[in-house]
């Protein structure tokens, strides 16, 4: 079979269609990555670096600052929509348009073209991201090389329509566990219900009252929130555990362990399991890269009401914003599409950014 080949010197529409024409499912985005890192091979401004499926560009020009542009090569289960398809009204349709090789079209475009630019720019380009954490590409990055992701501001360029979204909400689940003790139903007396024994669990959900934290300028929602429960054996059984299963979702100035304690506070008295957590990211606004950015996007910033890989680089130390030409909502779907217009002017926003 003959190996991919990508034309960069075509616009970012095109280079979407490119990508989106190389099929990458999760754990299977090597021709993709093959792909990306010949063509990055092939500019001589560049230094190339790979780890498994995941590649990385660096410029060296001795700039003041660093920027790292980011982005995930791997997409959900084809859904009968590939090869891409444009359309008259300028729309480009297939898997992945939106989610997010429009998005990786624009990085590549510009590690193509940026020779000489006003910062020194990181381009990553990682796989596995639609999948379980275990496999996420920027994971073992951020593992294995931390170096090769250091800079001083990053853009994951996930779709956010083309609207800058700093940061990220932390997230993380619990088990507030009762126990009680088995019975007949028939006699009840006998036994302790457990799942009765959740319903002050539930009351304290519904009284509770979600904090706003102003981070950057930006205002974070928070949200603790039961996602299901958990308990019963038979039909005829008094139930003696059950488990009411929280998620909070926090604002990121609050770190995982602070996260944790308070949703222990909430539910003091009770026995309180940490299943999973993930830190958020601040949004680093008041950097001068991050202002410089906003200001040439146009926009006004919005927190990230979610949680992206831009976590992966607060953890290192490296505050980061979304920002990508697709629209979030069609992320996922057999329908999933992107206005030319829409990639071609993120393209250009970023290359006068960083002009």
């Amino acid at each position: 079979m003959e190996r991919p080949v990508l034309d960069l010197s075509q616009d970012a529409a095109a280079v979407t269609a490119q990508l989106v024409d190389i099929p990458s499912v999760s754990l299977a985005e090597k021709p993709l990555a093959d792909a990306v890192e010949s063509a990055l091979r092939a500019l001589p401004h560049l230094t190339v670096d790979r780890d498994g499926d995941a590649v990385v560009a660096r410029t060296r020009l001795g700039r003041a600052e660093r920027v790292v542009l980011a982005g995930h090569l791997d997409t959900v289960p084809i859904a009968e929509n590939v090869p891409s398809r444009l359309d008259e009204d300028g729309v480009l349709w297939g898997c992945g348009t939106s989610d997010m090789k429009s998005g990786v079209a624009v990085q590549l475009r510009l590690a193509a073209t940026l020779t000489a630019p006003n910062r020194d720019l990181t381009f990553v380009f990682y796989d596995a991201e639609e999948i379980a954490a275990e496999h996420n590409g920027l994971k073992r990055l951020a593992e294995n090389h931390p170096e090769w992701l250091a800079g001083d501001f990053a853009v994951l360029l996930e779709p956010t329509d083309a609207k800058v979204e700093g940061g990220c909400q932390g997230t993380l689940r619990v088990r507030v566990e009762t126990t009680g003790r088995r019975a007949h139903s028939a006699r009840s007396w006998l036994g302790e219900n457990a799942i009765h024994k959740a319903a002050p669990v539930l009351a304290r959900l519904a009284a509770y009252e979600p904090r706003q934290a102003a981070v950057d300028g930006l205002v974070y929602r928070e949200g603790l929130n039961a996602v299901m429960i958990e308990g019963g054996h038979a039909g005829n059984v008094i139930p003696d555990s059950c488990a009411v299963i929280v998620n909070f979702r926090f604002a990121p100035d609050r770190s995982e362990a602070e996260a944790f304690d308070h949703v222990r506070e909430v539910f003091e008295g009770y026995e309180v399991r940490l299943t999973d957590s993930a830190p958020g990211a601040l949004p680093g606004l008041s950097h001068p890269a991050a202002a410089a950015f906003v200001e040439a996007i146009g926009t006004e910033p919005a927190p990230k009401e979610a949680w992206t890989d831009v976590a992966r680089f607060s953890v290192l130390g490296v505050p980061a914003v979304n920002y990508g030409p697709g629209d979030p909502r069609l992320a996922h779907t057999r329908e999933e599409h992107v206005a030319v217009a829409a990639v071609l002017e993120a393209e250009e926003k970023l290359r006068a950014w960083l002009s």
